[in-house]
């Protein structure tokens, strides 16, 4: 097992990095999937092809991260059916992640391709990197979020500009729950029971989804 890396909650110094850490909490903790978000292509289960990242090298590391906040699912995914997962920082709990190390361009393009645009405009992460926050536009996937800094690097995220109480909870589909576990579990530092016991306890899967369903669903997988 992998041992978890502890995030420093300070900003980081520097607001012009080259690199820094995307903090995967939903389909892209998958390493397969991300992959199509960097090189191109459609990602096994997929309706869509995504164009893939300007830079098309894959991260140099990944590693887990248990982020601050609480990780729930709304809106209605046109890839998967049912639920979107989110994140909220500002709620009480913990959210499990696998964050890789990219490019600060190829971050610009994965937040392009979640959003259905082209992958061709970096992004000013001044704001982000100074406040720990900074809402681009009003899409659900297009507020910045940085927990902090890891090795000197900022940890960065993205989710809706809303809090998790100001918008109905829907159920995630269960290719979506069984895709985000399989990835967390692939992370390396949670054993199964782990890994489905935090994903059936997220608002939007509490109730829908028990730790015995979520093992079911990685158990077939395996």
């Amino acid at each position: 097992m992998k041992a978890l890396r502890s995030i420093d909650p300070t900003l980081p110094l520097d607001q012009h990095p080259e690199r820094v850490w995307y903090a995967s909490y939903g389909s892209n903790t998958h390493l397969v999937r991300l992959a199509a978000y960097i090189r191109g292509g459609r990602p096994p289960g997929a309706v869509r092809e995504y164009p893939g990242c300007r830079n098309p090298a894959m991260p140099a590391r990944s590693l887990p991260l248990e982020l601050a906040g609480a990780m729930y699912f709304a809106t209605e995914s046109r890839v998967w059916g049912g639920g979107r997962a989110f994140y909220d920082p500002k709620a009480d709990g913990r959210v499990l992640a696998r964050a890789y190390l990219v490019t600060t361009g190829q971050f610009a393009d994965i937040a392009a391709q979640e959003m259905y645009r082209s992958p061709d405009v970096d992004l000013e992460l001044v704001d982000v990197l100074t406040e720990g926050r900074a809402e681009l536009g009003p899409g659900r996937y297009e507020t910045l979020v940085c927990a902090g800094q890891v090795d000197g690097l900022p940890v960065l995220t993205f989710t809706a500009p809303w809090r998790m109480g100001e918008r109905q909870l829907v159920a995630p589909s269960a290719a979506y729950v069984r895709h985000l576990a399989a990835g967390l579990l692939s992370a390396g530092a949670w054993d199964p029971e782990a890994v489905a016991s935090y994903v059936a306890s997220c608002p939007g899967a509490a109730g829908h989804w028990s730790t015995r369903d979520v093992r079911a669903l990685l158990a077939a997988r395996a």
